[in-house]
C-alpha cells in the first residue's frame, strides 16, 4: 500500500524568498514560514506558540514565489515533508527537514494596496 506524505500550512513569511539555481540548472526559492497555533491549558489559560517551517518552491512555482512574496505575506502552502541527509567534511551526519511546496496561494494583499483593490497576485494559485 502506498504511503501518504502531505502537509498544508497557512502562515506568514519570516523573510523575503531567496532564490538560487542548482548545479543541474533548476531554480528554487527558499523561505521560512511562521505558523501560529493556539490552545488552552487544562485550567483554561490561553497559550500560543509559533512553529517555523523552511519551504522550498521549485521551478515555475519558485519563480512566482520570488516575484510576489515578501516578508510578512500571509500564504497557503500545500506540499510534502522531506528530510535531507548529508555528511560534512568531518564525516558528521546532518539532517534538515523542510516542506517542498506543490501549490501556493496568497491570502492577503500588499500593505500599500488600497482596500478592495483587485491584485494580480491574489489570484495567483501556482502549481509546481
Amino acid at each position: 500500500m502506498p504511503g501518504l506524505n502531505r502537509i498544508q500550512l497557512i502562515g506568514r513569511l519570516g523573510r523575503d524568498p531567496e532564490s538560487r539555481t542548482t548545479t543541474g540548472n533548476r531554480s528554487v526559492a527558499t523561505f521560512p514560514l511562521a505558523v501560529d497555533r493556539r490552545w488552552k491549558t487544562d485550567s483554561g489559560e490561553p497559550k500560543e506558540a509559533t512553529d517555523w517551517f523552511t519551504v522550498d518552491a521549485w521551478g515555475r512555482l519558485g519563480e512566482i514565489c520570488q516575484k510576489y512574496l515578501a516578508k510578512g505575506r500571509l500564504i497557503f502552502i500545500d506540499g510534502r515533508v522531506q528530510t535531507d541527509r548529508w555528511q560534512d567534511d568531518k564525516g558528521e551526519t546532518h539532517y534538515r527537514t523542510k516542506v517542498v511546496a506543490a501549490n501556493m496561494q496568497i491570502l492577503d494583499r500588499k500593505p500599500d494596496e488600497p482596500e478592495g483593490a483587485e491584485a494580480e497576485e491574489e489570484t495567483v494559485a501556482a502549481t509546481a
